[in-house]
C-alpha cells in the first residue's frame, strides 16, 4: 500500500472512531471539545488525502477524480462549517453538520469497502482471504 493510501485510510479509521466515540458520549465539556479537535483533523487528513487518490473510476477529463473526490470537498465545507458553528455556539447547527461529515465518511467507507476492483475491497476480500488459506496447514485445507 503506498504512503498517501496508507495515510487516507489509517486517518479515515481514526476519524470513524473518535466520531462514533463523540456521538455517544457527553456533548459537553473540555473532553468533548478535545476529542472534536481530533476528529476534526482526522477528518481534514483523510479529506485531503483523498486528493492524492485516483482510481479507474475517475473521470479522464477530470484528471482521474471522481465523484467521491466532490464528497472530499464537500467534507471541508463541514469541517468549516462545524467549527464556526460551534464556536457561535450554534449547537443545533454544529450537529447538523458533524453528522453530515460523519455520515459521509461512513458512505465513502462503504463504498471503498464494496465496490470491487477498489483497493480496501481488494486487500479484504482478496489478499487477506488468500494470505490466510496459504497459512493453513494442507490437513486443514482437505476440511475446507
Amino acid at each position: 500500500m503506498d504512503p498517501v493510501t496508507l495515510v487516507h485510510v489509517v486517518s479515515a479509521g481514526a476519524a470513524l472512531v473518535l466520531g462514533a466515540w463523540q456521538l455517544i458520549a457527553a456533548k459537553r465539556g473540555l473532553r468533548h471539545r478535545g476529542i472534536g479537535y481530533l476528529w476534526l483533523g482526522a477528518m481534514a487528513l483523510t479529506a485531503l488525502s483523498s486528493f492524492g487518490l485516483r482510481s479507474q473510476l475517475g473521470f479522464a477529463w477530470l484528471g482521474g477524480f471522481s465523484l467521491i473526490h466532490g464528497l472530499s470537498l464537500f467534507t471541508l465545507l463541514s469541517l468549516v462549517m462545524a467549527a464556526r458553528s460551534a464556536i457561535r455556539r450554534e449547537f443545533g447547527a454544529h450537529r447538523r453538520w458533524v453528522l453530515g461529515a460523519y455520515g459521509g465518511l461512513a458512505g465513502a467507507g462503504l463504498f471503498a469497502v464494496a465496490v470491487p476492483g477498489r483497493e480496501l475491497n481488494t486487500l479484504l476480500f482478496v489478499e487477506v482471504p488468500r494470505r490466510l488459506a496459504a497459512s493453513l496447514p494442507d490437513a486443514w485445507m482437505t476440511l475446507l
